[in-house]
């Protein structure tokens, strides 16, 4: 018998961007255009009530794929289905529409999200007035108040400007924002990573009792491993645009698969002192634009051979490489 239907089912997402020199200098320079790579190839599912997360290094394509995945930037192949809807389908565009009150997208950094000249109460009543969820300026005003007290503010808060709340509480009426719209599959663009260590642990557990409680589908997107472990319950690893593992949360901590990951739960700092063996994260992630043959890794692999300069791995049993499939690892 097969599973239950995925909530969120991604497959062969791609996305290219132009990064060529105007068509004059290509013309003198005789050069081609240039493709940078952002995603190849990315495929994952999300079950209805569970935490997705993406982690990897800076210029890995987690945030690319985040925005594909809410319909805020077009791929530029495979497909993002939500409850059964193509978000790239343009005969599925009515259903599309009705879908998208129920997605929604919690960004890094809150304040640059808000309207500096509106008060809190006209920002968080923003998606109710846009999906003409509620009727009259009284129960709205109710509404706002409640979704307020939600998230741990007041509902007094609603005639406050953004630039009058901390960090942490301008990230709690981000989420009081997305909730508006009564969303049910939620987005977190590296939702924690500008706020201090107490302060994310207050946002991180806010959105886990949230999720207890209105049964919310989430995308995590981070690089921090710490948050991962404490928020996730299946994990995919990227790599220049590329998952090379996925796994359960647990599972990927304790008994980690490709190399890269290895390396970085390598760096995660040993606060225990257990003296375990650690290799620390060597070199830097290579051009998007001229990105190595093979496996992208292979620069930075310590179990690097010919068929991994060579042949691009593909993702089996959860894991993208030629060492872990020929039992070469150590």
């Amino acid at each position: 018998m097969s599973g239950p239907t995925p909530y969120v089912e991604v497959e062969g997402l791609r996305r290219l961007f132009d990064v060529s020199k105007p068509w004059l200098n290509r013309m003198i320079e005789r050069k081609p255009k240039q493709w940078l790579k952002a995603v190849d190839g990315v495929g994952f599912t999300i079950q209805r009530g569970e935490t997705f997360a993406l982690v990897g290094e800076s210029g890995s394509g987690k945030s690319t794929v985040a925005r594909m995945v809410v319909g805020l930037l077009p791929p530029s192949a495979g497909d993002v289905r939500i409850t059964g809807v193509s978000m790239t389908d343009p005969a599925q565009g009515a259903a599309r529409r009705q879908l998208r009150r129920r997605i929604q997208m919690v960004f890094q950094d809150p304040y640059a999200s808000m309207n500096p000249r509106w008060r809190v109460g006209k920002i968080v009543a923003e998606p109710i007035r846009a999906f003409d969820l509620i009727q009259g300026e009284a129960a709205i005003a109710a509404r706002v108040g409640e979704l307020l007290t939600l998230v741990g503010l007041h509902p007094d808060d609603r005639v406050k400007y953004p630039h009058e709340f901390s960090g942490g509480q301008r990230q709690r009426v981000a989420i009081a924002r997305a909730l508006a719209s009564e969303a049910e599959f939620l987005v977190g663009d590296e939702p924690t990573s500008a706020l201090d260590v107490s302060v994310q642990a207050q946002i991180l557990n806010l959105m886990r009792d949230l999720q207890d409680r209105l049964g919310l589908t989430y995308l995590f997107i981070s690089h921090n491993l710490a948050v991962v472990r404490h928020m996730a319950t299946r994990i995919g690893v990227m790599y220049l645009g590329r998952v090379v593992e996925i796994g359960g949360g647990r599972e990927l901590f304790t008994r980690p698969k490709h190399p890269y990951t290895r390396m970085l739960l390598d760096a995660v700092p040993d606060i225990g002192l257990t003296g375990r063996q650690r290799t620390p994260v060597s070199g830097e992630i290579p051009n998007p634009i001229d990105p190595p043959p093979g496996c992208s890794f292979n620069p930075r692999c310590p179990f690097a051979n010919d068929r991994c300069r060579a042949e691009v791995p593909a993702l089996i049993e959860g894991v993208a490489c030629h060492a872990y499939q020929e039992r070469r690892l150590t």
